[in-house]
């Protein structure tokens, strides 16, 4: 049994008592890392010595009982578009290929404040733009369950690395789905915090209204946890929120009698896998079990959501890495006599065909004369969509459905067409676009394969989003099963 089975809590627990140490943490990680890492490749870039040697700092702390918290020694993965200090960071880019940033995402600081140990970076889709991870400009990281099989992304090394037992949780970050679909995919708890409840500072923008950084874990309560030290206003974001971070650990009491649930019908229908679909109304009758009541409902300006986001977050992608351009920091070409040829060669040869796509797509819909029919329409339908969520809010609790159509498809399966691709995420774009939290916790399996039950909240209703996960995975049993790698 390794290390990583036991609950955050238990961990803890088990340091205090000094049945283990921090290096006995950070050594499980490793080992496991060097184990199966060559088939899953999860990692981009490993911390190992800076970890042991913070480790064993640590070590002397525990038998001084001067711990500040649960996160007390435990090791984390880290996305790779999150910046931290001294550790090469990529976004999954060959653009970014030798970045070493000069300081921590605010998110990491806090992290440190809480004395994890960083244990290295994290593969993704190139600048977080891709639902497969096949889009990263350096590996293609495989699902645990299924080594032919994606782990979903962008998010994919978050998920996949959480999945395998290389660590007991990671960050990733979700723009239209990021953390959630390759949570599903990989059959572990993944969550996307309302936005602004965490600071973007230190994350490498791909779409700044809708990114957010969230946590991936093995259970609800790890997940919770996470999210509490990571939470709070952040002066180095102005788009970070100021309001009260609540203990979500405390609204994990499997309580949910009364609790009302809608259920809309466009998530369940055309394009949702058979097998999908039953494990979503078979989620629903254990929550009916434990007190709960559903009602069908309907999103209608769901149907608009794909469309309206990749206007928008191609648009804001084509504003955001204008900065890369071969003069400040990065890659640049050699191959360059003028500037303007220094800007041309540069991105050419340092960006991925994923991001000069959206790039382009997104340089087009800000144009002059198309601006209006295109991004100033989509702005409209979002505003739209996000009254869609805040009218069933009003009678309902929490919004439940799949958190993608299917399971985890093959390599190559999608990557000649694109739009078969971004229609992967159609399940979790809506929750972007209005801001609202959401997670996706293991419901079920096809041919092997984990699926994943999305459950929505209100704005800045982590808490309830928390109480409803914790209740359905307290009552089953998929959150128990582990690949066999």
């Amino acid at each position: 049994m390794s290390l990583f089975d036991h609950k955050l809590s238990v961990l803890h627990e088990l340091l205090h008592k000094k049945e283990i140490t921090v290096s006995d943490l950070v050594d499980e990680s490793y080992k496991r890392i060097h184990q199966v890492d060559h088939d899953v490749q999860a990692f981009l870039a490993l911390d190992e010595e800076r970890a042991r040697n913070v480790a064993k700092m640590l070590d002397g702390k525990v038998h001084t009982d001067e711990t500040k918290g649960l996160l007390f020694g435990m090791p984390i993965g880290i996305k790779d578009n999150i910046v931290t200090k001294d550790l090469i960071t990529t976004s999954g880019s060959k653009i970014l290929g030798d970045f070493d940033p000069i300081y921590d995402a605010t998110v990491v600081e806090k992290l440190h404040n809480a004395e994890t140990i960083t244990i290295g970076k994290l593969n993704m889709d190139e600048f977080a733009m891709g639902s497969s991870t096949e889009n990263s400009g350096f590996k293609k990281t495989k699902n645990p369950w299924n080594l032919e099989t994606v782990p979903g992304g962008s998010s994919g090394g978050s998920a996949a690395s959480v999945a395998a037992g290389e660590v007991p949780f990671s960050l990733g970050s979700d723009t239209g789905g990021s953390i959630r679909q390759p949570a599903a995919f990989c059959g572990v708890v993944g969550l996307k915090p309302t936005y602004g409840r965490v600071s973007r500072f230190g994350l490498i923008a791909f779409a700044s209204s809708l990114d957010q950084i969230g946590p991936i874990t093995r259970n609800v309560e790890d997940n919770a946890y996470l999210l509490q030290a990571i939470s709070g206003l952040d002066k180095m974001d102005s788009t970070s929120a100021n309001v009260d971070v609540p203990n979500f650990v405390q609204s994990l009491t499997g309580d949910v009698k009364g609790l009302r649930i809608a259920v809309p019908k466009e998530y369940l229908g055309e394009g949702v896998n058979e097998e999908v679909r039953q494990s979503i109304f078979a989620s629903l009758k254990v929550l009916e079990g434990l007190g709960a009541t559903w009602e069908e409902v309907s999103l209608p300006h769901s149907k608009y959501a794909l469309p309206t986001y990749y206007i928008l977050s191609s648009s804001e992608a084509s504003a955001n890495l204008a900065r890369f351009d071969g003069v400040r920091y990065g890659y640049r070409s050699a191959n360059s006599n003028t500037l303007i040829d220094l800007y041309k060669n540069t991105r050419a040869e340092g960006f991925g065909d994923e991001v000069k796509r959206r790039i382009m797509l997104g340089t087009f819909a800000l144009s002059s004369g198309y601006y209006d029919a295109y991004y100033k329409k989509a702005q409209k339908v979002r505003t739209l969509i996000k009254k869609d969520f805040e009218d069933v809010f009003e009678k309902y609790d929490v919004i439940i459905g799949p958190t993608t159509p299917t399971p985890a498809f093959k390599f190559g399966e999608k990557t000649s067409d694109p739009l078969t691709m971004y229609a992967n995420d159609i399940l979790t774009i809506p929750v972007n676009l209005a801001g609202v939290p959401a997670i996706s916790v293991p419901c079920g399996f096809d041919k092997g394969l984990p699926l994943g039950l999305q459950i929505i909240g209100k704005h800045f209703d982590e808490s309830t989003v928390y109480r409803v996960a914790h209740a359905f995975e307290q009552a089953t049993d998929f959150h128990k099963q582990k690949p066999q790698l």
